[in-house]
């Protein structure tokens, strides 16, 4: 499940530094403020749906395009990054992905890969990468299958929510599906859950915003080391959902965020 899907179901989670931290590994950059989050738009035709992303959207945007593709093999390519050694999990993933660790002050781990994988591989691929990486991979199975990610992860914007760049903060990720019922269906599912029932049925074209406004950072005791005081601390505050129609309509959901 994407982090923000966990987050709309259950928006203040115990500990979750320890017991959530597929979710908590995403807010421990923030400190108190206003900050932008990940954003995505939707745009159909009668032939196509085109999904594009933000960074931290891209591994939905490859499960969405994966799941509704006919083909049963992939050629991707791209670049994992990681910040522990997980060798023992691409192995159980049937992956020879060879990783190498950083020599800088901060310690990941990043492995370039071309593999081809069937369609079940790169499903359970993405869902389990997801709890502890960034997967920045790109296919192309023809004009109604097709992801292209970027192969380097942006410095967080330093911008407010009214000098959002939208339009280039979704550069980051893009995926090209057929439009069918079934797969606007698997969209709405993974993507708008909250939203569902406000949508109309003749839109063209959805953008969605997830901004945080962090009220509280709370300080484990526990701990000296700098670095892992600030990845290890509690974020206290609101994450505001933003969904913007192309009628210019704007329907907006804001949750109480333990992080």
């Amino acid at each position: 499940m994407h982090f923000l899907n966990t987050i709309v179901n259950r928006p203040q989670l115990e500990d979750p530094a320890k017991n959530h931290f597929k979710v908590h590994r995403h807010f421990y950059r923030y400190s108190k403020g206003e900050f932008l989050g990940p954003a995505i738009t939707i745009s159909k035709t009668k032939a196509k749906i085109t999904l594009k992303g933000t960074h931290e959207y891209e591994d939905l945007i490859q499960e969405i395009t994966c799941r509704t593709a006919t083909e049963d093999s992939f050629e991707v390519k791209g670049v994992l990054i990681t910040g522990k050694d997980i060798s023992e999990t691409l192995s159980n993933l049937g992956l020879e992905w060879k990783l190498k660790k950083s020599t800088g002050q901060t310690k990941n781990y990043k492995s370039e890969f071309v593999d081809t994988l069937t369609k079940d591989t790169l499903i359970e691929t993405i869902e389990t990468l997801r709890d502890t990486s960034y997967l920045l991979l790109s296919f192309n199975n023809g004009p109604s299958c097709k992801v292209t990610t970027k192969k380097r992860i942006p410095q967080p914007s330093k911008k407010k929510a009214e000098d959002d760049e939208l339009s280039k903060r979704i550069q980051f990720c893009s995926g090209i599906i057929n439009n069918t019922n079934s797969n606007m269906s698997l969209i709405l599912d993974l993507v708008l859950p909250d939203f569902k029932s406000k949508i109309p049925d003749n839109w063209k074209k959805l953008s969605l915003t997830n901004n945080y406004r962090i009220t509280e950072v709370e300080i484990p005791k526990n701990i000296k080391n700098s670095m892992l005081m600030r990845i290890m601390a509690i974020r206290k505050g609101k994450m505001l959902r933003s969904l913007e129609l192309d009628n210019g309509n704007l329907v907006e959901n804001q949750y109480n965020i333990v992080v």
